[in-house]
């Protein structure tokens, strides 16, 4: 925690019945997703292609901050937020008063958070792979949204790896949001809380790590989870250290995974990557 449940769709009822289901499961923010260019989410009629419609925005925005009228946060005891993720534009639009404009209809819906994938979304033409790298990213329209309209929280997102370059993004924007680079490589957030946050210098390795997730996967596998939904999350860890191919092998091995037993990730860290890692 705080953990964000992001969902997809356009319908006001379906929508506001998820934002009480994911009060009820415990998360502490409801994200609507504005943002995914891809074919099939268009077809079902959201993600970027919504972005055309800021009024239906706003008002899928409105029925779910109704639906969460007086819910709190079961961590922080503050009212569960509803935020909005999105592109810049959609196609091949590069005016700034697109997303200006949208922003500003659909916080009448009660949004206050925008998080700001700082590229258009190619609604054709493109992969969403594609969609991620060749659209240009103008982080100058997250940083003028945080002009125009103070009074709201602005995160910047797309194309930041880099601490240094999160650190100059929030002299500009209120959060920055890094996400497939996290995925892949979820090492390069270990000092993200002594950066940023603070806090004391963390001794952890990559294998105090893998106990810890060893520990969890144990108690998820006991309720019925897949190893499988753990592992694949973790392939990533180790990164461009040695032994980072063996350690992906041995975690996607179809034959260890079926058996379901949590010792595969402790395995895998001892039989396949060098000591020196432990440092």
């Amino acid at each position: 925690h705080p953990v964000a449940l992001q969902l997809g769709g356009s319908e006001t009822d379906e929508l506001a019945h998820c934002a009480k289901l994911a009060a009820e499961w415990g998360y502490d923010e409801v994200n609507l997703n504005c943002g995914c260019p891809s074919e099939r989410v268009q077809r079902g009629a959201f993600g970027a292609c919504l972005m055309a419609e800021p009024l239906l925005v706003r008002d899928c925005v409105k029925a779910m901050t109704d639906a969460l009228a007086g819910r709190v946060s079961a961590r922080s005891g503050a009212p569960i937020p509803v935020t909005v993720k999105h592109r810049i534009g959609i196609d091949k639009t590069d005016s700034y008063d697109f997303v200006r404009d949208f922003v500003g209809i659909v916080s009448e819906g009660g949004a206050r958070v925008f998080i700001v994938h700082a590229r258009s979304a190619w609604l054709k033409g493109l992969s969403p792979k594609e969609n991620r790298e060749v659209p240009p990213l103008r982080y100058d329209f997250a940083a003028q949204l945080n002009r125009d309209f103070p009074d709201f929280i602005f995160v910047v997102n797309g194309g930041i790896t880099a601490h240094i370059d999160a650190l100059a993004h929030l002299q500009t924007s209120d959060g920055v949001m890094i996400g497939r680079h996290a995925y892949h490589e979820p090492w390069a957030l270990h000092e993200v809380d002594q950066q940023f946050f603070g806090a004391a210098v963390s001794m952890r390795s990559r294998l105090d790590v893998v106990e810890a997730m060893h520990a969890y996967a144990t108690r998820e596998t006991a309720r019925g989870v897949q190893l499988r939904h753990i592992t694949r999350h973790m392939l990533g860890l180790f990164q461009g250290m040695p032994g980072a191919r063996a350690w992906r092998r041995m975690l996607s091995d179809s034959t260890r995974l079926a058996r379901n037993d949590p010792d595969l990730l402790l395995d895998a860290a001892q039989q396949t990557l060098p000591a020196r890692i432990a440092a």
